[in-house]
């Protein structure tokens, strides 16, 4: 784990609210959205993209782990000039960040596991207090191959 510091940036994609107890059962979101992202071609329909990786991001909580929360995917862009329909545009503010990276593996497992441990923390270890005002899963050229792939969370800290 490291701690970085991240500026301000602007991504676009497809969001909906859940929560971890939800995408705990078969009404969970998560898997239905990636499936939509990439079989639907969306991310070449966006404008400006700043490089070709792709974010997961956890926003709007509406406490903690446990409460409701914006599940996002898309990239991070130059200009949000144009979004196209069906997506949203959204501006994260400069932030302080522990930096995890998963083992090598398929990502439905690597991508669980890392969180598992993640959740498990205190905060010490993990580098300070949980902001729950935006983490991250980055997805670069690593996680081409889904079914042997390596991603980073990054977790917003206080």
């Amino acid at each position: 784990m490291t701690i970085r510091h991240l500026p301000a940036f602007t991504v676009i994609g497809i969001a909906q609210r859940t929560n971890n107890a939800r995408e705990m059962s078969p009404e969970g979101i998560i898997g239905p959205m990636w499936d939509r992202i990439v079989s639907g071609n969306l991310l070449d329909k966006i404008p400006n993209r700043a490089d070709t990786n792709v974010l997961a991001m956890y926003t709007d909580y509406e406490s903690d782990a446990k409460g409701d929360y914006t599940f996002f995917i898309g990239p991070k862009v130059v200009s949000s000039d144009v979004v196209p329909e069906g997506m949203i545009a959204k501006t994260i503010g400069a932030a302080r960040y522990a930096v995890f990276t998963s083992d090598r593996g398929p990502l439905y497992e690597v991508v669980p596991r890392l969180w598992q441990r993640i959740w498990s923390m205190p905060a010490d270890e993990l580098g300070g207090e949980r902001a729950y005002l935006a983490d991250l899963e980055f997805y670069d050229e690593r996680a081409l191959n889904p079914s042997d792939a390596v991603m980073e969370v990054w977790v917003e800290i206080k």
